[in-house]
């Protein structure tokens, strides 16, 4: 898609109602992202997505490493480039490093993976696939995770698949990197 089938509201002509939902985010970057000016065209779902998502990224019982390898492959698979882009910075401010965020798109067979790395990234894998973890890969993250993490870990890998199939949809594009986000890659990469 070379442009938006559906492109973001100005942020200057965001209804009060949309305004004060994009006041009330702990990320300030998302309030003029593109997938919240494209959101913004339909308050409702706009504001019935944030709780979860905030949840998932801001509150969830994953270490933070762990939620962006599995948001990473996901957006891979899924073939998002507006997640991935948006996850690559999140990634390296979570210690994961370019090497490693470049290796999420070979998947869980690369070298150098832990093998509770390559749990999570098979987990991601088998859900996009089969829209199912498998008994074995199961068993490898249930001896990492309790309960409330094994159940984040598919919620959070579906949560990003559907974001995955609307974005593509839509057409949304990624948001310009912040000089800050640019400085922090260049420093990582070299």
């Amino acid at each position: 898609m070379t442009a938006p089938r559906i492109a973001p509201l100005d942020p200057e002509h965001l209804a009060p109602k949309v305004r004060e939902l994009l006041d009330a985010l702990p990320d300030t970057a998302l309030r003029t992202a593109n997938i919240t000016t494209t959101l913004a065209r339909h308050p409702e779902l706009l504001a019935a997505s944030f709780p979860l998502s905030t949840m998932l990224l801001y509150a969830g019982t994953l270490p933070d490493r762990d939620r962006e390898l599995v948001i990473l492959r996901t957006a891979h698979l899924a073939g998002s480039a507006y997640i991935h882009a948006q996850h690559v910075r999140i990634g390296h401010l979570t210690g994961l490093t370019p090497a490693e965020i470049a290796r999420t798109a070979a998947g869980p067979g690369a070298d150098d993976w832990s093998a509770h790395e390559a749990a999570l990234l098979t987990a991601a894998d088998e859900l996009h696939h089969h829209a199912c973890i498998s008994e074995a890969t199961w068993q490898r993250l249930a001896q990492h995770y309790g309960e409330q993490q094994l159940i984040e870990v598919s919620v959070l890998a579906g949560h990003y698949r559907m974001w995955a199939a609307a974005l593509n949809s839509f057409g949304v594009t990624p948001d310009p990197a912040p000089p800050t986000a640019e400085r922090e890659v260049s420093d990582a990469t070299g």
